[in-house]
């Protein structure tokens, strides 16, 4: 059973919302512990200086590093007289179009639950936000930290999404091996294939289809070896890393591959004769490729994590 992690209330105008947070994400990661290869005990980490003494904890102090080996000292005392006063209010500040805002800026989710006695408010800024296409920006303090946060419907409920703030994100223009990209050449043809490419694995997004392959097999060899069993080693496969020479042909290969795919799970033939002759048409010179229907594919098996 889920826990609250905060309990406070939303605020907007002069309307005040009470509400409790829930994490609406619960991280799956397989966990190690070190230990001693010849004896199985667990491994302490201890904290020592450079010349290798253990340290104790209530002689560690804070220390920020304004030159290389040169570093100003902060006490508990200091950065508490500056951390943010602690609050019970979510104060709403802007309402944005949902579509404005980059997924980059989103990091954590929760849930806001409403208090048995605020249903009706809280259900009313789900609805008015619904309708409307807005996000409310907002921010609140948890555990002495300061979030900006965004509030928007999902399901008939209220979902808030930590923030980074824009001096966070890195821009584009500082990542290298971007600088040139507008200005790469793309002919139709090449053009034409990468839209039946998309076309042809265009389905509903069911989130339950994709799983973390890595940690069930993990799990499955951890479960193994626990009941005793051997299970062999084997070295992963090379990757193949050459470069694609013809983008054109790795395109057509990559449709034709898709479309076999298609042809297994019972879709219709005749569409895909059509967009043959048309993609013909386009490297040819003779048209631009029209938008292929949509068509929702078969659902795939969905393996049961550990």
């Amino acid at each position: 059973m889920p826990r609250a992690i905060w309990s406070g209330a939303i605020s907007f105008g002069l309307v005040s919302v009470p509400v409790k947070l829930f994490s609406a994400v619960s991280r799956k990661t397989v966990r190690f512990n070190q230990l001693d290869s010849e004896t199985n005990s667990r491994v302490k980490q201890k904290r020592v200086n450079a010349e290798g003494d253990e340290v104790p904890y209530e002689q560690i102090v804070k220390g920020y590093e304004v030159a290389k080996d040169s570093y100003v000292i902060v006490t508990d005392d200091e950065l508490a007289s500056l951390a943010p006063k602690a609050s019970r209010m979510i104060d709403i500040t802007d309402f944005v179009s949902e579509e404005e805002i980059d997924p980059v800026f989103y990091d954590s989710a929760y849930y806001l639950v409403p208090d048995e006695l605020a249903r009706k408010s809280y259900a009313l800024l789900t609805k008015a936000l619904d309708e409307s296409g807005r996000v409310a920006i907002a921010s609140f303090v948890m555990r002495t930290k300061q979030y900006l946060v965004a509030i928007r419907p999902s399901q008939g409920t209220l979902m808030m999404s930590t923030m980074v703030y824009a001096d966070e994100v890195v821009p584009v223009v500082d990542v290298p091996g971007l600088e040139e990209l507008e200005d790469i050449e793309i002919t139709d043809a090449e053009m034409a294939m990468a839209g039946q490419l998309i076309d042809s694995l265009t389905t509903d997004f069911e989130p339950e289809r994709y799983q973390d392959g890595y940690r069930e097999q993990v799990l499955d060899l951890l479960e193994a070896k626990a009941a005793g069993e051997a299970r062999p080693v084997e070295a992963p496969a090379a990757a193949d890393d050459a470069a694609v020479i013809d983008l054109l042909a790795a395109l057509e290969a990559s449709v034709s591959a898709a479309k076999e795919a298609r042809k297994g799970d019972g879709d219709d033939d005749a569409e895909t004769v059509d967009d043959d002759a048309e993609a013909e048409q386009v490297a040819a010179g003779g048209g631009t490729a029209k938008k292929a229907t949509k068509k929702t594919t078969k659902k795939r098996p969905v393996k049961k994590s550990a």
